[in-house]
């Protein structure tokens, strides 16, 4: 009972749960470990309620901006132009997304939720390590596991298997009152994919090409460190 109320761990470890990356529990500002629902294929689009958007039947936003005068609703100047990666345009009379490119921030879905809809190929994102300040500053948490499907028939068992292994390397490395983010910060990031055994990806990389050093260990380098000078310089001239 003892270990289930208060297990041996260096200070609070916080869980939050968001349905979709509207994110509106701030759970990836808020948490040690965030679950926040997306999906993996493309977004549903009904052209013909585009069309009634942009002739005005609907109100944008779900209404949630009336009771002023905004003038006629502007797909191009609300919509496309807001998106973060520029992903969408128009074609005639047809709105058009590049999905590879969408970044799910649900900007688009949520001025017309009438035409736009979440893919159906519906589960989560994990991120790990946000906390308010209290040794290190505040920090937002980490994409760890960009996507993957969770239903209540595998009991959770997806998150189960990321969570435990960070629950032991935190136990043992982490210092009295460090959160589990901030040990993350002093061990590194590719520790922590060591302990989870995830490998990574791109979607893990927060700020592009501020750090030029990647880190090998000798079994990861074919042939190990030794290396004959004259044979790489054949394929590597000066």
């Amino acid at each position: 009972q003892d270990e289930l109320h208060r297990p041996a761990f260096p200070y609070k470890f916080k869980f939050k749960f968001s349905g979709c990356p509207n994110d509106c529990v701030a759970a990836m500002a808020r948490s040690d470990f965030s679950v926040v629902g997306t999906w993996k294929d493309n977004i549903r689009i009904d052209q013909g309620e585009v069309k009634k958007y942009i002739a005005g039947e609907y109100p944008p936003n779900g209404g949630a901006h009336s009771g002023r005068d905004w003038g006629k609703f502007d797909i191009r100047k609300e919509v496309i132009d807001l998106c973060p990666t520029g992903c969408m345009w128009m074609e005639g009379e047809e709105l058009k997304i590049d999905n590879p490119n969408c970044t799910r921030c649900m900007h688009c879905i949520n001025v017309m939720p009438r035409a736009l809809k979440i893919g159906k190929e519906t589960g989560c994102s994990m991120l790990i390590g946000a906390k308010a300040p209290i040794l290190d500053g505040a920090q937002m948490g980490t994409l760890l596991v960009p996507f993957i499907e969770v239903n209540p028939d595998n009991d959770y068992e997806a998150i189960v298997e990321v969570i435990e292994p960070i629950w032991d390397w935190w136990m043992e490395e982490g210092k009295n009152r460090e959160r589990v983010g901030e040990l993350i910060m002093r061990q590194g990031f590719q520790t922590l994919l060591e302990v989870t055994g995830l490998k990574a990806l791109p979607q893990m990389v927060q700020y592009p090409r501020t750090n030029p050093y990647i880190f090998w260990k000798e079994d990861e380098v074919e042939g190990g460190w030794e290396r004959d000078v004259d044979e790489y310089r054949k394929h590597h001239l000066r």
